[in-house]
């Protein structure tokens, strides 16, 4: 299958290698990576389902700490491997072909400021609607791991107060809560994306913290799209609002 190089978007200088058959990066993962607010003492951040690379890429451009991405299938994982050669971020960003399932394994527990994670969305079922790609059913369906799962693994990697940032759909916010409780995550910030004004979530971003005792702060809606195409902020965040 041809490969293509995009820019990531807005930002000058930094590529990223796709393939139209596979699940290519899209607006979930640049919004989680404008999401995470890495720290000046944050030194080792850790993505889960890194795909081919988008959100350690992102991260590179609002932080020096290292981050290792994970992604269990090859030829993904191959691909963000020369994503991150391609922009000469090797000494940054780290590409491990590993199951996210007991990844904590692989790592000192705690060893992690920050665990970033664009999961599947959707539980699997044989009734799923599901995709003609493999590719693509792994990455939007809970086939190999579950959301319970990973919240699970992040628990493990991260120090105390360490923070857990996702996005996901919604529909399944009363699923995370449950299963960040049990783990005893406590939710530090949480944003609601909208298509437009008018019409109902349909993504969420969320910051929860280890451990922690803070207080849920409830951002402000995040609007994608106006009457003349992307809101200023999403311009923003695709760095084409730069100034």
């Amino acid at each position: 299958m041809d490969e293509v190089i995009h820019d990531l978007l807005g930002y000058d200088g930094i590529k990223i290698i796709q393939r139209p058959d596979m699940f290519n990066f899209s607006l979930d993962s640049t919004l989680l990576a404008d999401f995470v607010t890495p720290l000046k003492t944050t030194k080792q951040i850790i993505d889960l389902g890194t795909g081919n690379a988008p959100v350690p890429l992102f991260l590179s451009l609002k932080t020096k700490a290292q981050i290792i991405g994970i992604e269990i299938q090859e030829e993904v994982y191959d691909l963000a491997k020369r994503s991150v050669e391609l922009n000469n971020l090797q000494d940054q960003i780290t590409i491990l072909q590993k199951d996210i399932n007991n990844i904590h394994k692989e790592f000192e527990n705690g060893a992690f400021d920050i665990v970033t994670c664009n999961p599947p969305f959707f539980k699997y079922k044989e009734t799923s609607n599901i995709n003609d790609s493999d590719y693509k059913t792994i990455a939007r369906h809970e086939v190999l791991i579950t959301l319970e799962q990973i919240i699970k693994e992040a628990k493990r990697l991260l120090r105390t107060k360490g923070s857990l940032y996702m996005v996901h759909r919604t529909e399944r916010f009363i699923d995370i809560i449950e299963a960040l409780r049990a783990q005893q995550f406590s939710l530090k910030r949480v944003r609601f994306v909208y298509p437009k004004q008018g019409q109902p979530s349909n993504m969420v971003l969320i910051e929860a913290s280890n451990n922690g005792n803070t207080a849920l702060t409830l951002l402000e809606p995040l609007y994608v799209h106006n009457a003349d195409g992307y809101t200023d902020e999403i311009n923003r965040i695709f760095g084409y609002g730069k100034e």
